[in-house]
């Protein structure tokens, strides 16, 4: 029988269950989508977390004080270790694996402007601070090392820090009071996406100035395990991600050194390793992403069991007129091609409209604006390729067995069926 005519009694078989057709096309459309959105969301996901992990930094390492777990040197355990300046000036000077470091030193004071007061924390850094913690201005200028060499009092203002000290109000060179001390605003940082933060809060939060100016208008509160010099914490940089844990083991070293513990002991510090947070992050939503794309391949082939089920229905319908078939000359092949072929046209359109839909919601998501906790989803070509397989494959199998059924039928026992 030419394929044009077998097209056309498909075509026809289809429409007389136009309900029932459309239903199980439906299901193999839905699962195309979900194959396609939910990977994309799983991937999106992790981008995002991936950028969000940026604004913290990008392969560095916060360091704090912690306890010592084990006597060393005379020294019993659980004895406080307090980060100094000297620490960060020692890593700078002796850990040739470490790209660039900065003390930082965090206080909540006032801040008092024409406009407007408020308490919010401020951090004292040396200036590379700025490039490793991804700060970049919307306004202004960022800090030099001229003004760290001279201790000028010079501020920058992140995001809400701004709106709420100069409420729609120019900035730039405007004088700031903090803490009875008269700062300019030299920078107002650019909003940054942050979900995670240590210390006193996310960026946008913050006022930022020298190291040298703080430590001198702001130090440390006089308290028991306080001395000259303490900082809240050391920022390092590796020079490479690959020579990270190298990195790592020198600064630890140098540390216990001045401070006479032993460096295997690793209660001494606590340290937030970003570098570790971006490859755990990206174990996470790598496992998510391939559930979700189990979900909807699941999915997908039920839809499946849907054209199985619609062809095994056909088959059932149409036994008479398949004897009729038979005994005006139609061999076994001819009645196994029509039921090929109409499950391939059921899957192939479906398919089609589900690859459409899919692409064509996830490109919509992209040019509307969605929570910050949404992602845009990312089109997979891997997503693609393994709903187009198994959309093969279910073309194969939901075809197949109702078509060799119906073929294997003989005229006899289907011009006996009512």
């Amino acid at each position: 029988m030419p394929i044009r005519e077998i097209l056309k009694q498909t075509l026809s078989a289809l429409w007389e269950s136009k309900l029932r057709s459309f239903l199980t096309m439906f299901g193999i459309v839905w699962g195309i989508t979900s194959v396609i959105l939910l990977v994309g969301l799983g991937i999106g996901f992790s981008v995002d977390q991936k950028e969000h992990l940026k604004t913290i930094g990008t392969d560095i390492a916060i360091i704090f004080g912690g306890k010592t777990g084990a006597q060393a040197g005379g020294y019993a355990a659980g004895r406080d270790i307090r980060l100094t300046i000297g620490d960060a000036i020692a890593i700078q000077q002796q850990a040739n694996l470490v790209k660039t470091v900065s003390p930082e030193l965090r206080r909540s004071v006032s801040e008092v402007s024409q406009w407007n007061a408020a308490s919010r924390p401020v951090r004292g850094v040396w200036p590379e601070y700025q490039r490793f913690r991804s700060l970049t201005v919307e306004q202004g200028r960022l800090m030099n090392e001229q003004d760290e060499a001279n201790g000028e009092r010079v501020i920058l203002l992140g995001a809400e820090a701004n709106r709420q000290l100069f409420p729609g109000k120019p900035v730039i060179g405007q004088p700031l009071m903090v803490n009875g001390y008269q700062y300019t605003v030299i920078g107002v940082l650019a909003k940054k996406k942050q979900n995670g933060s240590y210390g006193s809060g996310p960026d946008n939060t913050q006022l930022f100035t020298t190291y040298s100016a703080m430590a001198r208008d702001f130090p440390p509160p006089e308290q028991p395990g306080i001395i000259r010099g303490f900082v809240n914490n050391i920022v390092v940089e590796p020079v490479s991600p690959e020579l990270h844990e190298k990195a790592l083991d020198q600064v630890k070293r140098i540390i216990a050194e001045r401070h006479h513990y032993s460096a295997d002991d690793k209660e001494a510090l606590w340290i937030w390793d970003t570098l570790d947070g971006a490859k755990f992050t990206e174990r996470i939503f790598g496992v998510m992403t391939m559930f979700f794309g189990a979900v909807a391949l699941l999915t997908l082939a039920l839809g499946g069991i849907g054209v199985m089920n619609i062809m095994l229905v056909a088959v059932t319908e149409r036994t008479r007129e398949i004897g009729v078939r038979k005994a005006l000359g139609a061999t076994a092949v001819d009645i196994r091609r029509q039921f090929l072929v109409e499950s391939g046209i059921i899957t192939i359109v479906s398919g089609i409209g589900g690859l459409i839909l899919g692409v064509g919601t996830c490109l919509l998501m992209r040019l509307i604006p969605l929570p910050d906790f949404v992602p845009h989803p990312v089109i997979s070509p891997v997503a693609i390729i393994a709903s187009l397989a198994t959309l093969t494959v279910i073309t194969l199998f939901a075809g197949t067995y109702p078509a060799l059924r119906a073929a294997n039928l003989s005229p006899m026992e289907c011009l006996r069926t009512e």
